[in-house]
Formats: structure tokens, sequence, C-alpha cells
């Protein structure tokens, strides 16, 4: 069962989290958690009530769901779920290609496994009993991780692509210099007019050398 919580009416008590922006005009980390979308995935009791609470008091769009489904959802921004020995298996992504930020919600008595919290890759714990803090603090630790994780996925798919457009290009100058006896940098010079003239990268130049060669069965390391 799924339990939408929409946003309360703020009022202008103390309560209300501050959302100033820094000195330097950038927003706060507050504001940034601002309208995420959460999935609180544990039992209905008093602690996930507070939890949905005070996820709730900043501005955010949460829903709870028990008993623990087959696959956890994978459409919200944050996720809380109860912790499970199997929980690896319930995660609707790979390790390394997460597509939200978790957080797993630790029993307070029950034993964890060890490797079973490790193959879930959480990007945050939580203990019970819960406190305001101890909530906001795995809430800016998961999201902050997740997001520098993503940082990273999107470097690395970078230097992927350029190490794949090098290699490609290698090739297509490979196969100038054997069918038009050309020198190295002259096979080079030759990808770039192309491209030039064509407005697309070299790259693709190179990709299209290559794949009309190949399309005839002509392999350049011969």
């Amino acid at each position: 069962m799924s339990k939408l919580l929409h946003k309360p009416h703020q009022s202008s008590n103390s309560s209300k989290p501050p959302f100033d922006l820094d000195r330097s005009g950038r927003r706060s980390v507050i504001q940034e958690l601002t309208d995420l979308t959460i999935v609180v995935v544990a039992p209905e009791d008093d602690q996930t009530s507070f939890l949905l609470r005070e996820l709730q008091r900043y501005r955010m769009r949460a829903r709870q769901i028990w008993p623990m489904p087959e696959s956890i959802p994978g459409d919200a921004d944050v996720v809380y779920c109860e912790y499970s020995h199997d929980l690896a298996r319930r995660l609707p992504w790979i390790p390394g290609d997460a597509r939200s930020a978790l957080v797993v919600i630790l029993p307070t008595n029950d034993p964890i496994q060890a490797d079973a919290l490790s193959n879930a890759t959480p990007d945050a714990v939580l203990s019970r009993p819960f406190t305001g803090n101890v909530i906001l603090a795995s809430l800016v630790l998961a999201h902050s991780q997740f997001r520098y994780e993503q940082r990273l996925r999107t470097k690395i798919e970078k230097m992927d692509e350029n190490l794949r457009s090098m290699r490609t290009v290698e090739r297509a100058k490979a196969i100038l210099m054997t069918t038009r006896r050309m020198a190295e940098n002259e096979a080079y010079s030759f990808i770039r007019r192309q491209a030039m003239d064509r407005r697309v990268s070299a790259s693709a130049v190179a990709a299209a050398i290559v794949d009309s060669f190949e399309l005839l069965g002509y392999d350049p390391q011969q």
C-alpha cells in the first residue's frame, strides 16, 4: 500500500526551515532538497510517521510503501528503505548505476549482515530511534553522495567516449595511410578537412571511413 503525503501549509513559526541564499547567491543545501520526491519503504509506526513529518517539513513530496515490494520503486530522488538481507535483489538497478539515492533504515535490535548491507551500496544509513538532526544528516549525505557519484559516472562516460573516438580516428588514419599512401599527418589533416567541410566532428568522419571499409571486408591491420 502506498500513502502519499502532501506538503502542508507553511506557517511563519520557528519550525519553518531556513531557505536563505548564501553570500555568493547560490542556493543553500536545504533549498536544494526542496521538492525532492521521497519513497519511504517502512512499516507504519510512530517512528515512520515522525520520519515522514520531518521530510514533509522540508517541503518534500513523500510517499510510504509497505509491505516491502519485490521491486523497490526507482522513480524517486531518494529512497528510505527498511533493511532486508535480500535488499540488493529488490533494487531496480545494478550496483554502480543507481537511479535514486538510497538510505537504509537499520533495525533496532535484530542483527544485520554486513555483506547484505554492502551489496545494497547505500548512500547513507538511518538508525532508530530517529531524531530530526539524524534524519536531516542522512538526507543531506545521501543526496550529496548520489550527486557526486552521478558526476563521476558522467566524467567516466565522457572519457570512454573520447577514448573510443581516438581509437576510431587512429583506425581511419591507418586506412587512409594504406589505401591512399598518405603520411600520418596527411591522413589526420584529411579527416579534419572533411569534418570542417561537413560541419561534423572528426570522430564522425573517422567512423564513416571505418564503417565503409568494414562493409567491404577491409581490415586495416592486415
